[in-house]
């Protein structure tokens, strides 16, 4: 090969590379004119939705609501946008729709996009806010879901002050009281009776009752009869069962369930919590002299006890009225008068016990003062005292 035939081939092959970078050249400037082009377009998205889609944080997931409660809302927050404009449709067979400006036709997309999903946001957020705000008007709580939802648990009445104070006790022995009744009824009608009430203890476990009747010419109407047993625990007497027989009524018993904590009736299908302290009405004056035979002073503010009565636990305030000293075929008794004065929405008529501190703390009289003004007084005329082992 002549040197004039290698300078030759040189210069083909130089001509052929220098066309070559003059072709690409060529076509990057097309391209990069083309792009720039089609960035100096008005933007298919409107500058308001732009800004909210930067600035969009996304709540946490909401329950779809119903099309007809969706659609006004979506209506109304997206008639103010600008409308996009329509797209050729596609052709049959095409996997995306053939159009003229490949990049108009994404943006578009991307638009149709956005908007939806901003629009069921915003619809998401809105009725989130009704709900919100309905259970902020209405004062409840929101509704957990079904599978959230405990199981829910026979009904148990609320006590107000479950957090009961606990007292000293030191119960009196056991004895056998009888007792005068009289009574006056709301006309002014008198009565006059007797009864029986026992207590006895062994100090593990108790028994008490009461009988309380008028006599009727020849014979004897019992009234009330009233019977309680269980224990003796760290809070006095703990009843187990209490039972109640009125004139012309039914037995009625009161449970007090000490596995399930709670205090349940044959005469109704209530049940309260069970406070330490409970008592029924039978043990209840002698509840209050263990009270006193331990610590005289605890009587020197409000008393609360727990009682279960027929259908119903209530709280009992006793109150110290003063010392008093009372009359009886016993003698005159130097007595500590409590009161239990009526309650609104709780009990209307009110409880007054007399306990002897002398004689053991014993109740030497017990009354009771209906709304209507009927009065019932039982006081002590006779006490034997009993042995525990009995």
């Amino acid at each position: 090969m002549t040197i004039v035939s290698y300078l030759f081939q040189r210069r083909r092959l130089l001509v052929l590379c220098a066309a070559t970078l003059a072709l690409h050249y060529a076509t990057i400037d097309w391209v990069g004119g083309r792009l720039s082009s089609q960035s100096q377009r008005p933007s298919p998205l409107p500058a308001s939705l732009m800004t909210a889609q930067l600035r969009l944080t996304l709540p946490k997931r909401v329950d779809s609501a119903p099309l007809a409660e969706v659609a006004p809302l979506v209506q109304a927050r997206t008639s103010a946008r600008k409308p996009i404009a329509p797209r050729p449709a596609a052709q049959a067979g095409s996997v995306l729709a053939p159009v003229a400006d490949g990049a108009d036709d994404a943006a578009a997309a991307m638009s149709v996009a956005v908007a939806a999903a901003m629009a069921k946001t915003e619809v998401a957020v809105a009725l989130a806010e009704q709900s919100g705000a309905a259970q902020a008007q209405s004062g409840t709580p929101p509704v957990p879901a079904a599978s959230e939802a405990p199981a829910r648990a026979a009904p148990v009445e609320v006590v107000p002050g479950e957090a009961m104070r606990r007292y000293r006790v030191n119960l009196p022995p056991s004895a056998a009281f009888d007792m005068t009744v009289a009574r006056v009824d709301a006309d002014g009608t008198k009565w006059t009776g007797a009864a029986a009430m026992t207590w006895h203890t062994d100090g593990s476990r108790y028994r008490a009752s009461v009988e309380a009747g008028v006599s009727l010419l020849i014979t004897r109407l019992n009234l009330l009869v009233m019977r309680s047993e269980g224990t003796i625990d760290d809070y006095g007497i703990a009843p187990d069962i209490a039972t109640e027989k009125r004139a012309r009524r039914s037995e009625t018993a009161t449970h007090f369930n000490r596995d399930t904590r709670t205090i349940s009736f044959s005469a109704s299908e209530r049940r309260y919590p069970l406070l330490v302290g409970a008592q029924d009405k039978a043990t209840v004056p002698f509840q209050l002299g263990g009270i006193g035979r331990a610590d005289p002073n605890q009587f020197g503010s409000d008393i609360d006890i727990q009682v279960g009565e027929e259908k119903e636990a209530t709280v009992f305030r006793f109150q110290l009225v003063g010392e008093e000293e009372l009359d009886t075929r016993l003698g005159k008794l130097a007595t500590w008068h409590l009161t239990r004065p009526p309650k609104p929405g709780s009990y209307s008529s009110r409880l007054d016990i007399w306990l002897a501190p002398g004689l053991n703390w014993y109740p030497v009289q017990i009354r009771n003062t209906e709304a209507n003004g009927a009065l019932t007084t039982q006081t002590v005329s006779h006490i034997t005292m009993t042995p525990s082992g009995q």
